[in-house]
């Protein structure tokens, strides 16, 4: 896996979204109980160097063990990722599919942390790929890194 706080070198990203406050509730657009697309995300302070960027998004209070909701790379280089986005490669998530998929916990409030990379290059990486393998595959090559957390909860009655 990746450490972001341990390269020193790499410059910080200001990932921020005009529906998405840090540490705020996110939009049930954005999840599996609106419309389940991906969110608008801003970005700024890329690197001049940047070649293309990545987004990971993951659940790290998932009961099992940190869930990608989310893995797309190769994105090419500008300040704002649209809404509903189809740009870059995806990825697998841990729903085992190639695009994303918005926050749905069985229960209780989690957090939801929108990673962004600005990378060197871009990559040629099988479909297939996920996070734990991209993560390897980008490391040396992050210019600099930016993440935005988000919230999300709901009861389901089971």
């Amino acid at each position: 896996m990746i450490q972001i706080d341990k390269l020193t070198a790499i410059k910080n990203l200001s990932i921020t979204s005009r529906v998405l406050e840090p540490d705020g509730e996110i939009p049930k657009k954005y999840t599996c109980d609106g419309l389940n697309v991906s969110p608008p995300l801003d970005i700024a302070f890329i690197p001049q160097q940047t070649v293309s960027l990545a987004v990971v998004m993951v659940d790290p209070d998932a009961p099992i063990s940190t869930w990608t909701h989310w893995l797309v790379w190769n994105l090419p280089v500008a300040h704002q990722i649209r809404e509903n986005t189809y740009l870059g490669k995806n990825g697998i998530n841990d729903f085992s599919k190639h695009f994303y998929c918005g926050p749905c916990p069985m229960s209780g409030h989690h957090h939801y942390v929108f990673k962004v990379y600005a990378l060197d290059k871009t990559f040629q990486l099988s479909l297939k790929t996920k996070r734990y393998d991209f993560e390897k595959a980008i490391s040396g090559h992050v210019l600099a890194y930016g993440e935005l957390t988000a919230l999300y909860g709901r009861k389901v009655n089971l």
